[in-house]
């Protein structure tokens, strides 16, 4: 299968994540640019920060015309995280490949435990979700950003779970308001990237990030129809394969 219809396939597939799930893009990317395009781990999370970047913009649009999105906690868990993604971000491109990719399958197994630990998100009707504490939306924040510069993920997939479990959000309000972390973190951790000189394949990030800003209208519209414990429980799932994937690969 040639390169251009293998970026066009999972770019399709990690938009519909992203604009369905509110996170999911990064953790799947990396492993589609290096198992399937090629990449080396850097070059992986450095690309997969420009695909983020672009597609969560997009799928956070579509999530604030219907409402989805808390600008402030969002705003207040993103800028905590900024600092941290960014000294992250430099000490990333001092670290064995190897250590990389097990540290990132050991985080995305963490979330996907999270994901199933985590509580009914949408609670019964009439009950009202928790007040947000700013001290422990900035505390998460930070962690978040950290995890985002070391391992150039956006940080939905760890976003959604502490913004459900951590913050007390419903699981369509946590989706939309992932969008908002996930674009301004992304774009921290590539701004500490761009002296670092890693070789960026135009000719494949071009196509995949085009496939998956388009998937991420169709992922906006697949969320209105599917319940928010369904979506989570599909989130945990994914986590963990994925998790599995890579965790077995640095073993090896």
């Amino acid at each position: 299968m040639s390169t251009l219809i293998l970026a066009l396939a999972a770019g399709a597939v990690i938009g519909l994540a992203l604009g369905a799930l509110g996170g999911g893009g990064s953790v799947l990317a990396v492993p589609a640019l290096i198992y399937l395009l090629g990449f080396t781990p850097a070059a992986a999370t450095t690309a997969s920060l420009i695909i983020v970047t672009a597609t969560s913009a997009t799928a956070l649009y579509t999530h604030a015309a219907s409402g989805n999105v808390r600008w402030k906690t969002g705003a207040l868990f993103a800028a905590a995280g900024i600092p941290p993604a960014l000294a992250a971000a430099t000490l990333a491109t001092r670290v064995p490949e190897p250590v990389l990719t097990a540290a990132f399958a050991a985080t995305a197994g963490l979330a996907a435990w999270r994901m199933f630990a985590a509580p009914d998100p949408d609670p019964a009707p009439g009950r009202q979700p928790r007040p947000v504490r700013p001290a422990r939306a900035a505390g998460a924040g930070a962690g978040l950003g950290s995890i985002t510069g070391f391992l150039g993920v956006g940080g939905g997939f760890l976003a959604v779970p502490a913004l459900v479990s951590v913050l007390g959000l419903r699981m369509r309000a946590a989706v939309g308001t992932s969008l908002l972390v996930i674009t301004v973190n992304s774009l921290a951790a590539l701004a500490a990237r761009t002296g670092t000189h890693t070789p960026l394949h135009w000719a494949v990030i071009a196509p995949f990030t085009g496939a998956a800003v388009l998937g991420a209208w169709d992922g906006k519209r697949l969320a209105a129809k599917i319940s928010g414990p369904a979506l989570q429980r599909t989130f945990a799932a994914v986590l963990l394969a994925v998790a599995a994937l890579m965790l077995t690969d640095a073993l090896h």
